[in-house]
């Protein structure tokens, strides 16, 4: 039986020193709301036992990646969580759900279990959230870190674009977190069009 516990403290710990500062937005912090929200679903929905931990392992390691690299990061998040599994003890099945996992958070989502679709939701619950404009601003600064757009415009043109392509795959997000995030696409839509 893997140790979760360890395995949480030991990728807790690589996330919060080792992610470039420059990512404000893929930082420790991020990784936590994900839990956060995935503990959420799990309360919700009564998932315990080996989904449960499964899950939280996805969420804790779905950004590993972006020790390494910035694109594909997901194909190297699942490396290295393959890697810390092993170090703990977890199953190759262990390791094969957590992995399927992880890649399913990779944009655009195509999650293929109801686990999968769980932690895509997680890891985009705050589109359609009150605090959607904090994280977002933080994402735009990261972005510019980075050098992928410069001004708030195109930020803009690429958040139209991912939320209208964007769609949610639980029940609990399609009722409670899409109609806050056809706001926020309606709010970008005007910002474009004063330009």
């Amino acid at each position: 039986m893997g140790d979760y516990r360890r395995l949480r403290t030991h990728a807790i710990g690589l996330l919060r020193n080792q992610l470039s500062p420059n990512l404000t937005y893929h930082g420790v912090h991020h990784a936590f709301d994900v839990l956060n929200v995935v503990n959420q679903y799990l309360k919700r929905e009564k998932i315990i036992g080996q989904d449960a931990q499964m899950l939280r392992i996805g969420a804790i390691c779905h950004d590993l990646g972006f020790l390494k690299v910035y694109k594909s990061h997901e194909e190297t998040g699942v490396e290295m969580t393959t890697e810390l599994m092993k170090l703990h003890n977890f199953s190759q099945e262990d390791i094969d759900v957590v992995s399927g996992l992880i890649m399913a958070t990779k944009v655009p989502q195509k999650p293929k279990s109801h686990l999968e679709e769980i932690i895509c939701d997680s890891d985009l619950d705050y589109l359609g959230r009150d605090d959607f404009d904090a994280i977002s601003e933080s994402l735009f600064v990261e972005m510019k870190n980075f050098n992928f757009l410069k001004t708030r415009n195109e930020w803009n043109e690429v958040q139209v674009r991912f939320l209208e392509n964007h769609t949610y795959h639980t029940d609990y997000a399609k009722k409670y977190r899409s109609p806050n995030k056809a706001k926020r696409l309606e709010i970008l839509r005007m910002a474009l069009s004063v330009h």
